[in-house]
């Protein structure tokens, strides 16, 4: 097993919330400090205040969540110059010295240049820029990132190819799987009580409701089967609540505890990942796919690149994209979801994408870059 850096500390700097849906950030962040300080920085919380400063709580033994608190009557500019300083402070108050930066946002670049990480990764999760009220300043911002930047992580296949030729170390880590955790949706668990009223069959989803899910295509599936139940968990976030389809049988349940999440998998169906077609869907590697196969649900999902290679061509989920053909897989996978064959394969499929393995792979090639970075200013050193 190789060696991984372990003397010294992680900075990220994220776009989410630590406390959001329970995804790609946490899962690396809470191994990585299982040998490191990490210290996850949101985005600022703007409130009508005069001083602004810091909130650092430890969420688990050397994780650390920050949550700038600001004026909210700041300029642009004087944002940057405020989160400069409180960067600074939290230096200072945490000893920070040996350290790497992890960047999710490349906006954060405005107010962290001033600074010498060791080593720099970009992990890109996401295309940003194209998500429903993106800053215009984001492609900028990746622009000065990727220039400063050792080593570039994407999401996903797709995004890993748009990325390629714009750095010269760049490695594609689409979404993994905590396998154990949701191999436990196969057992049988008591309906949680919010569920346990909507009939069957029930078709699921689970994450952010947002720009990136076809509505129409939900409520025309929910006309075309009214005895079916649709049941989606995750805040809505972006678009008027509103604007969700109402028909009698769509269920919005809300955000749920991740630990949680089995207990409500285990009472479906079918899963389904009903994305749009958009822009904001483009380079995206969704982390359910491989969460509702382990769960031994059957799975059923627009025709997303990342989902359609390798999912679809190894036959691990079905692809649809208007309504009428979406129904016609569901109906098809309901009548054969107790296949042991297609279950011995899914397994076989996932024992190679763990996040234990993910995060172990990353944090070998941080080790790699900076041993090279040592090595070389050494040999500099004896060249003076």
């Amino acid at each position: 097993m190789k060696a991984i850096c372990t003397d010294s500390d992680l900075v990220v700097f994220s776009h989410l919330r630590w406390d959001f849906v329970f995804q790609r950030p946490q899962h690396l962040m809470t191994r990585y400090a299982l040998y490191r300080r990490v210290y996850f920085v949101e985005e600022p919380i703007f409130e009508k205040m005069e001083s602004p400063y810091l909130d650092v709580r430890l969420t688990q033994d050397r994780l650390h969540v920050v949550v700038p608190h600001m004026p909210n009557h700041l300029s642009p500019r004087e944002k940057d110059e405020v989160m400069r300083g409180l960067l600074d402070s939290l230096f200072e108050g945490e000893n920070i010295q040996n350290y790497s930066f992890w960047y999710y946002t490349p906006m954060a670049i405005n107010f962290s240049d001033h600074l010498q990480p060791a080593v720099t990764i970009y992990d890109c999760m996401d295309e940003l820029s194209k998500f429903k009220g993106a800053d215009p300043a984001l492609i900028e911002k990746e622009r000065l990132l990727l220039m400063r930047t050792d080593l570039v992580f994407t999401g996903g296949y797709s995004l890993y190819e748009a990325k390629k030729d714009r750095h010269m170390n760049v490695h594609p880590f689409p979404s993994a799987i905590d396998a154990a955790h949701f191999k436990t949706a196969r057992e049988t668990h008591d309906d949680p009580a919010d569920q346990k009223h909507i009939k069957r069959p029930r078709l699921g989803f689970v994450g952010v409701i947002d720009e990136r899910m076809d509505l129409e295509l939900l409520q025309d599936m929910a006309l075309l089967r009214p005895q079916w139940e649709f049941v989606l968990i995750g805040p809505v976030v972006k678009i008027n609540p509103a604007t969700l389809p109402r028909e009698k049988n769509i269920h919005y349940l809300g955000m749920k505890n991740y630990q949680d999440l089995p207990r409500y998998l285990s009472n479906w169906d079918c899963a389904l990942m009903p994305f749009a077609k958009n822009e904001a869907t483009q380079f995206i590697s969704p982390t359910k796919t491989p969460e509702y196969l382990a769960a031994g649900l059957p799975v059923v999902s627009t025709s997303i690149r990342d989902v359609v290679e390798p999912y679809g061509t190894n036959k691990l989920v079905e692809i649809a994209d208007c309504a009428k053909d979406f129904v016609a897989r569901v109906e098809r996978v309901l009548a054969t979801k107790k296949n042991a064959a297609r279950i011995e394969k899914i397994d076989q499929f996932l024992k190679d994408i763990s996040w234990d393995r993910t995060w172990r792979k990353m944090a070998e090639m941080e080790t790699h870059v900076l041993e090279n970075k040592n090595s070389f200013n050494r040999s500099y050193d004896n060249l003076n």
